[in-house]
């Protein structure tokens, strides 16, 4: 079973900040080194790079995702367009209908990780799986 994502990071605050504030989801903590944003499909883990060791020391680099992009379903991806350009400093593309029906907006976190806020905007879309 498919539990969460973990993204690795030098600044957990920091990077915890951005994503209570881009999701309205308020991170649970369990320790300074780790939080998680949990919603009912999904969580979204936190850790600090003093946490790979833990695992295996040096199997984990903050800020060098160059393949996974973190995707949240949202209700309307216009709205919260203009809600984020608040704070988000970089954005890959304003909010684009895809030829799958999703209507989608790409940016980046602090850490540089691509992000993909959705609604979907076809009855098919809607039907798939979040």
């Amino acid at each position: 079973m498919f539990v969460s994502t973990r993204v690795i990071t030098d600044d957990v605050p920091r990077l915890v900040r951005f994503y209570e504030r881009a999701t309205g989801v308020p991170a649970t903590w369990a320790t300074e080194d780790f939080a998680e944003l949990r919603t009912p499909s999904a969580t979204l883990a936190i850790g600090s790079t003093r946490t790979v060791p833990l695992f295996a020391p040096g199997s984990a680099r903050p800020a060098d995702n160059h393949s996974v992009i973190l995707e949240f379903r949202v209700d309307d991806v216009d709205r919260v367009y203009a809600d984020l350009r608040a704070f988000v400093e970089d954005f890959v593309n304003e909010p684009t209908t895809m030829p799958w029906g999703n209507r989608s907006l790409l940016f980046r976190d602090p850490d540089g990780n691509l992000v993909n806020f959705f609604t979907p905007g076809t009855p098919r879309a809607t039907a798939a799986p979040a």
